[in-house]
């Protein structure tokens, strides 16, 4: 599967590119580059407008707070068999992206809706403590030349799960776990009766809808000005936000739930 949105690989990047990822990893507290901002350096101008917009709610802990907020209520499928041993890189991955995604999310969320113009009519952004990132190393983001077929495969079908019939991205949290294919296949029997049941995707609906919420009353703080490529902006952006972005939150908190890493 390739992703339908071109994208700026990190180490390719040059120039302005390069320093506008290096602030965002060093603000957003992140080892690697959210595909959705690397998406938007393809586009004329998107990057550094989308960015300047969106920085400030890092940098006053408005999407931290809206996040803590977010996951004292999140509801979350209840898996079995992922207390296992595993290498100490998977809970890296988890780690990171639990953090990264759940902030973004909101960010993101409250880009998308200003662009818009759908910002909430009510409520006020509220400042608050930034959330500590975790100090991780991350493995390789694995491509499908990395790994065997079968690794591969089972990484397409869990990106299915939260998210069909055709996904529209291919979450990067579990190519960063392809290196762990054991896990892997724990994971897709984990996930599996949930999907069946419904309750995965009736919290992945639940804890979307109450982050679209708070992401409208975010927006507020956004004061930008309009940029060129408004409409491809908001589009590529709200897919992720929608999709890859969505869908995770839920699926690696309940994973992490699960193994009992969180702290």
């Amino acid at each position: 599967m390739n992703d339908p949105f071109p994208a700026v690989a990190e180490a390719a990047a040059t120039g302005e590119v390069a320093e506008l990822f290096a602030d965002i990893r060093a603000t957003v507290g992140v080892r690697v580059v959210n595909l959705v901002w690397r998406h938007l350096a393809t586009l004329d101008g998107a990057l550094p407008w989308a960015w300047s917009a969106v920085k400030p709610l890092y940098q006053q802990g408005m999407a931290d707070l809206a996040a803590a907020r977010f996951r004292e209520s999140m509801i979350l499928p209840r898996l079995e068999g992922l207390a296992a041993d595993q290498p100490a890189s998977v809970d890296a991955v988890l780690a990171s992206y639990d953090h990264s995604n759940t902030i973004n999310l909101f960010a993101l969320g409250a880009l998308a809706t200003w662009l818009r113009g759908e910002a909430a009519a009510v409520g006020e952004p509220a400042a608050g403590p930034r959330l500590s990132p975790p100090d991780v190393a991350l493995p390789k983001l694995a491509a499908e030349e990395d790994v065997t077929p079968d690794t591969w495969q089972r990484v397409l079908r869990l990106n299915r799960f939260g998210d069909r019939p055709q996904p529209l991205i291919l979450a990067s949290m579990y190519r960063h776990l392809a290196h762990a294919p054991a896990f892997l296949e724990q994971l897709e029997a984990s996930l599996a009766p949930v999907q069946a049941d419904g309750s995965l995707d009736r919290a992945i609906a639940a804890n979307r809808a109450a982050a679209a919420a708070q992401a409208a009353v975010l927006a507020r703080a956004i004061a930008a000005p309009q940029p060129k490529l408004a409409t491809k902006i908001e589009t590529g952006v709200q897919a992720f936000v929608d999709h890859a972005i969505g869908k995770m939150v839920t699926i690696c908190r309940a994973v992490r739930t699960a193994r009992g890493s969180l702290q």
